[in-house]
């Protein structure tokens, strides 16, 4: 109760909140009741979760056993996106340039690639190996997924996290991080993905609810949309003088095109060349082959349903603009010395780092502008976003792992190790993450959302490019496929290391990195980069030896619809996946003490086998699982409603153009 009192003592002062009333510890104690009410929110949902759900199998477990209907894919889907990174990320990039950055929100690749579901898969690199053969490329690209995860994704969420948590709090960062993450690793861990799917579409419903009402205070205090887009335009900060150095107008007044989402092509910062082709290219890697979002169309009980999803999906995602974009915006109006603050030791002052402030404007207009009682309540949304997310995405690098890296050292491992290792990783992951994080921090003149969509450019449009050739393109190899994706990591990361290298600038003290390296605008990276990697593709595949047919059936677009039985190119490989260790050493009840009991049920492994299966009722299982057929009413509407959301996704763009 004390979120909503503001008095002069407490555990903030300054540009923090001071919090009256502070209960016995400080703020710590303040802090595990900020998680409490937020993980309250999660309980009925996960704990329902863990019981309905078979944890204790790899396909309970990873892909919540494919009985998933729509609207929890689609909340999930929404939730795994949107995490504490958007709110800061979006918000702040929107109150430093303006709403361009609402396009990546609203380019959400219209390409669902759901034939996945015959392929028989659980990740998208051992679809690569189907269609490949070998081990290299599905290896590499988990291991690169994992380097992705924790650039882009934890690093990026728990930083995001952790200004929101110092701003209204004062707490160390590390420390709240530390106890954040670890009750988010513990429902994560012991409940698969099916707790993960329910929480999220939990969360997901909070995060409307807390953004819509913080849009509304919002566009209030600052007197509707008309006043706010000319007070924008106004907002510059009161200190620009830099000892005997003359700031550049442009570092601190607003840009002109603030209110246009296609900008121009040379000097817009989100060029629209690049907002339209090369976030288009990034988009296809995100939506159509992260783990994170195609592991939640693997838990759809059916084709329509896995459709549904993702179109709904597609809704929630043109809201960002307006609860995120906008409301980042009028912070800067509310309190532009801070948010837009553009002399380093102003700035260091206000948000720690000599770069900009403006990654702190969501979170100052929250601890200031909501009043008693919702501010509380928009605090337990920063965290159940930040939950959300960080649970998917520690679900997903778990499934990377377990089923392509730890099965390659040890082949012969029983499920039940598969689960432990799973688990155990999540744990390694978090440390490496937070390791990061300052990195994160001066990244990108400060703007957290321009140094995910950075990162992603870099290292995204090989993988883009390894995909789309490997489904449309027959002739496609394991070796023009494998060196694409090497010479596209090699040029990808040269880029990444020079930027990094020299050290990230600001519009008073720009970079040294060359201009031929560092000023390509990266949207234009991702293009040339992806370019480069088909070219590889495409060549090094014409030259060296197709791969038969009779290997591809069911695996190629041209050969989608085909009967004919497929050979798997590593049929050869004779791998006893899975043995059955746990039926030699599986104990009773009878057997076992106390703590060895809640540990098993604590893990998911006291749930019981059921009985062995003929292979006449194997094939019919694996069937069910694969099969894609839909009810044409059903089909008829989820198509027409992606027709509509196309529709109206056009419509946006245009409007706002």
């Amino acid at each position: 109760t004390c979120l909503g009192r503001q008095a002069t003592g407490g555990c903030g002062s300054g540009s923090q909140v001071a919090f009256g009333d502070m209960p016995a510890g400080g703020p710590l104690v303040l802090w595990f009741r900020l998680l409490v009410r937020a993980e309250n929110f999660n309980q009925s949902f996960f704990f329902q979760a863990m019981f309905l759900s078979n944890r204790g199998t790899v396909g309970g477990f990873f892909l919540a056993g494919r009985k998933m209907v729509w609207w929890p894919i689609g909340a999930s889907l929404f939730a795994s996106n949107i995490g504490s990174g958007h709110f800061v990320g979006l918000a702040g990039t929107g109150a430093a340039a303006g709403i361009a950055i609402a396009g990546f929100e609203w380019n959400v690749s219209g390409t669902r690639l759901h034939k996945i579901v015959t392929w028989g898969v659980v990740t998208m690199p051992e679809y690569l190996k189907k269609r490949f053969g070998g081990q290299r490329i599905q290896m590499y690209l988990s291991v690169l997924s994992l380097l992705l995860y924790i650039f882009t994704k934890i690093s990026a969420d728990m930083f995001s996290g952790a200004i929101f948590i110092q701003m209204a709090m004062g707490l160390n960062l590390y420390l709240a991080i530390i106890i954040l993450l670890a009750v988010t690793g513990l429902y994560t861990i012991t409940g698969g993905l099916a707790a993960v799917i329910y929480t999220d579409t939990l969360q997901t419903i909070i995060m409307l609810v807390g953004s819509f009402i913080l849009t509304g205070f919002a566009f209030a205090k600052v007197g509707g949309y008309k006043a706010f887009m000319e007070k924008y335009m106004n907002a510059i900060p009161g200190n620009t003088s830099y000892g005997n150095i003359t700031i550049d107008p442009k570092c601190y007044t607003p840009r002109a095109d603030s209110f246009h989402i296609f900008r121009d092509a040379i000097t817009g910062d989100l060029p629209w060349p690049g907002l339209t082709f090369g976030l288009s290219i990034l988009a296809l890697w995100y939506w159509c082959t992260d783990q994170v979002i195609v592991q939640r169309c693997l838990s759809g009980k059916n084709m329509s349903h896995v459709k549904a999803g993702c179109v709904m999906c597609g809704y929630l995602k043109l809201l960002p603009m307006f609860v995120m974009v906008m409301p980042g915006m009028i912070s800067r109006i509310l309190y532009t010395d801070m948010v837009a603050c553009v002399v380093p030791s102003e700035c260091e002052k206000y948000c720690g780092t000599r770069v900009g402030c403006s990654n702190v404007a969501y979170p100052k207009m929250v601890v200031d502008l909501m009043p008693n009682g919702l501010r509380g309540l928009m605090l337990s949304v920063m965290l159940a976003s930040l939950m959300s997310s960080l649970t998917s995405i520690f679900n997903s690098a778990s499934t990377l792992f377990t089923m392509d890296i730890y099965t390659k050292i040890r082949s012969r491992a029983s499920e039940r190790e598969l689960m432990l290792a799973g688990r155990f990783f999540i744990l390694a992951l978090i440390g490496i993450s937070i390791a990061w994080i300052p990195v994160v921090q001066s990244a990108q003149s400060g703007q957290l959302f321009d140094y995910i969509q950075s990162i992603t450019s870099y290292l995204g449009p090989p993988i883009a490019a390894v995909f789309l050739l490997a489904i449309f393109c027959k002739r496609v190899n394991e070796e023009g496929a494998f060196w694409g994706l090497f010479i596209g990591l090699v040029v990808g990361l040269s880029r990444m290391t020079a930027e990094f290298a020299y050290g990230p600038g600001s519009c008073v003290n720009p970079s040294n990195c060359p201009k031929i390296i560092c000023g390509v605008h990266y949207l234009y990276f991702a293009i040339i980069l992806f370019g480069i990697s088909t070219i590889v593709i495409l060549g090094i595949s014409l030259i060296t030896k197709p791969i038969p047919d009779v290997h591809l059936y069911g695996l190629c677009w041209t050969l989608r619809n085909s009967e004919e039985k497929r050979i798997d190119l590593d049929a050869d490989e004779r791998i006893e996946g899975f043995a059955s260790k746990d039926d030699e050493s599986e104990e009773g009840d009878e057997g076992q003490g106390f703590l060895k009991k809640a540990y098993n049920w604590f893990c998911g492994f006291d749930q019981k086998k059921g009985p062995k299966l003929s292979k006449e009722e194997q094939e019919a299982m694996e069937k069910k699982m694969t099969d894609t057929s839909e009810v044409p009413f059903w089909r008829n509407v989820v198509n027409i409603n992606g027709v509509i959301l196309l529709a109206v996704a056009v419509f946006c763009h245009a409007f706002f153009a």
